[in-house]
């Protein structure tokens, strides 16, 4: 298995969208679509039960084996609950025209059950928050920012919002090699064919800005992209989501976390902020 469209899945408000937005990125790729739902189970422990010398020897250990019974129980409960999960999803993918999607379920922690089948992904559907966060909206899934840290592949983010197919995309360029990638991968990304394409520079309008724009627009125009472009002066995030009210926009596309202690301060920041108060996917790139 390679190249595929992987959607994680759990039993938040948010798994409906990562269904339908994967279901579109594995038609318009032509790609396998992937279901994977990982259960993580945490065994109680003495002190997470509160126990304490206060107990008898033999009450201890009938309280732990309690415990355990009571683990394997839950363990159970929850394989159960995310295979209705992947079936569920697997018939709204078919729904949405995919021929034969795969289901997966792993144990373990989300983001080490990710980093393990990374070399199988082509592209990571995510929601927004899991669903022991799903309504502390004024908060970015801890999950979802460690995948976007720890993973190598694009990582599309879902919001709450119902799936619409994108009809603009924006980049947010900064000229660096990350974001060129970025426009080429637009470019000839069969993701993004018959897309209306955005490129926008938060900066002041000098001569390298200037040239830097109207080489992503190029770009993108000799792939056969209709395409767009400005420069902002102002607030990166603010700026951005200002031009995505004003213009439409669909989806917004943007680098990843950067490496270095100073362009990570700078660029992370960022792109913690976007995906945090974003209404709209957001396509991380690495």
């Amino acid at each position: 298995m390679s190249d595929h469209v992987m959607a994680a899945i759990d039993g938040s408000r948010f798994s409906e969208n990562v269904c339908d937005y994967a279901a579109w990125a594995s038609l318009a790729l032509d790609a396998p679509l992937t279901f994977v739902h990982v259960v993580d189970n945490h065994p109680q422990t003495a002190e997470d039960a509160n126990l304490s010398g206060n107990l008898r020897l033999g009450a201890r250990e009938k309280l732990m084996k309690e415990l355990s019974e009571l683990d394997e129980q839950r363990a159970k409960i929850n394989r159960e609950q995310g295979k209705l999960m992947l079936e569920a999803a697997k018939q709204r993918a078919i729904d949405d025209g995919v021929a034969e999607p795969v289901t997966r379920q792993r144990n373990g922690t989300l983001v080490e059950s990710l980093v393990e089948l990374e070399k199988d992904v082509r592209l990571l559907v995510v929601g927004k928050r899991g669903e022991t966060a799903e309504h502390a909206s004024g908060h970015l899934g801890s999950n979802l920012e460690r995948v976007v840290r720890e993973m190598h592949r694009p990582i599309l983010m879902v919001p709450g919002a119902a799936f619409k197919t994108p009809e603009k995309v924006m980049m947010a360029f900064d000229g660096s090699k990350t974001a060129r990638k970025g426009i080429e991968m637009l470019a000839k990304s069969p993701l993004f064919q018959g897309i209306a394409c955005h490129v926008v520079i938060i900066g002041a309008e000098t001569g390298e800005n200037r040239s830097q724009l109207e080489w992503a627009l190029a770009t993108l125009r000799d792939a056969g992209h209709s395409a767009e472009g400005a420069i902002r002066a102002g607030e990166v995030e603010a700026t951005l989501h200002a031009y995505e009210k004003e213009n439409g926009i669909d989806m917004i596309v943007m680098g990843a976390y950067g490496h270095s202690r100073i362009r990570h301060l700078l660029v992370g920041s960022t792109t913690t902020e976007m995906l945090r108060n974003s209404h709209i996917p957001v396509l991380i790139l690495r």
